[in-house]
Order: C-alpha cells, then structure tokens, then sequence
C-alpha cells in the first residue's frame, strides 16, 4: 500500500491464539498492510513440522542473525505473512515471530542480544524506546505462553486501532512514536541505506558484503526479511566477530 504511512507501533498482549489472529485479520480489513503487523508466541499451533531451531551453543557464539526458519505452511494466522522466524531466545527458549519484529531478533537492529549471556527478549524491546517496566512485562508473559502483537500504524488513527485491538481482547498496550527498524528501504544502494545498527556491527568490507548478498535475495524474493536472513548468513559464513563485536576478522578458507 503505497500510501500508507506509518509513525507509531502499538504493542500489545494476547491470550488466545485466536484473538491474535482475530485483530490482524481486522486491522488488515480496516487498511494496515501485513508487513506492518508483527506477532511472537511460543505456542504457535502449526500445521507442518518445525525444523532448523537454533541452538543455545548458536547464541551465545553469535547471537540470533542466522536463526530463522521462513516458510508460509503454518496455521492459519501465520499463513497471512512471509517470512516466519523460529528464534532461541536466552531465558525464553524458542519463539515463533513473524513480521519485521523478526529483524529485531535476529539481532541486527540491536546489539542488545548479539551475546546472549545476560540477554533478554525484555533487553530487545527495550531498545526499541519501551520503557523496561512494561518490556519486562512483555517477557514474563510471552514466557508464560502468551503472544505478543505490534501493528505499526499512522499517529492520526493510533486511537482508533489502540480501541480495536483492546476491544478485541488486548492487554498491557503501549505506543512507541517510531516504527520497528528495517535492514534497508527496499534494495540497499548503498551503506547510506543501511540503518545505523547494522552499520555498527559491520566493517566496511562486510557492509558491501551484507549489501551484495540483502540485494540479491531481495530482488529474488521481494522480501526484507528473508533478504536480511541471508545477508547475515553470508556474513557469518564468510566473517568473524572482533572483540568489540563488529564482524570484521575475514575467514581463511579451509
């Protein structure tokens, strides 16, 4: 949707699986596009094996860039988006997420998360400018089965679907006034594109490396997501973290 311009993202808890999928639904029908709408649980109900979870040992060596599964073969929730992330986070244990809160996870719009030894999905949110109080809550219950939804959405109609989502069953709202960080605006033409987080964790030769690989599997599948998972599977394939954790230590080929 071409015109659609969104300035704030609304987060929120759910209960039931089928709330969530009730209020996207919705908010698609009331003109917020799919790819401004994020969900995360952990108790997915899905229609097709899971596979390619990531290891806690996978963590903690490189944070969560390489963890996704994508696929559109879920339930009937997740069959809505295209790209679906089965993440391990530290403290939590595997999460379902899908939407662009998965760039977040994957940890290349935060550091907070790269380590994985005192990280948190609460660490994670909080960086996207929520107080910790209310991303601690947003932890403790996705942790105790809950989902977690976020429509990013234009400020002049915030009201109206902050009263639709808690209409629809929705808890523990909050309002960011920005949007969820993404890798590049459609292709990256350059290191300019990329946002300032994932420039910090690249050196220059790894940047043109991201730009190349995010490039190519984007106009393959017309998808940042995906294209994000495989910039950071070609960095870390070809690249290792230095000490202040910027991947930058070229691989020697065995």
């Amino acid at each position: 949707m071409a015109d659609y311009t969104a300035e704030r993202t609304i987060t929120a808890v759910l209960k039931e699986e089928e709330q969530i999928d009730n209020i996207v639904r919705r908010l698609i029908d009331r003109g917020v596009p799919q790819d401004h709408i994020s969900v995360m649980g952990q108790n997915f109900q899905s229609q097709t094996r899971i596979t390619g979870f990531i290891s806690k040992k996978d963590v903690v060596l490189g944070g969560l860039r390489t963890g996704a599964v994508f696929g559109s073969l879920f339930g009937s929730l997740l069959s809505l988006f295209t790209g679906i992330g089965v993440l391990f986070i530290p403290f939590i244990g595997s999460v379902v997420a899908a939407g662009p809160i998965t760039s977040v996870l994957l940890g290349a719009a935060t550091g907070a998360i790269a380590g994985g030894a005192g990280a948190s999905l609460a660490s994670a949110l909080a960086t996207l400018g929520m107080p910790k109080e209310k991303a601690a809550v947003y932890e403790t219950r996705v942790k105790a089965g809950e989902y977690l939804l976020m429509a990013e959405v234009p400020a002049n109609k915030s009201g109206e679907y902050q009263l639709l989502i808690e209409g629809a069953g929705g808890e523990e709202i909050h309002i960011n006034d920005s949007t969820l960080p993404r890798p590049c605006p459609g292709r990256c033409e350059g290191a300019e594109d990329l946002s300032p987080e994932i420039r910090s964790h690249l050196s220059d030769a790894a940047q043109q490396e991201f730009i190349a690989s995010y490039n190519a599997a984007f106009d393959e599948t017309n998808n940042e997501t995906q294209a994000e998972h495989k910039a950071w599977a070609t960095i870390k394939d070809k690249y290792d973290e230095d000490e202040n954790g910027i991947w930058s230590k070229s691989k020697v080929a065995s």
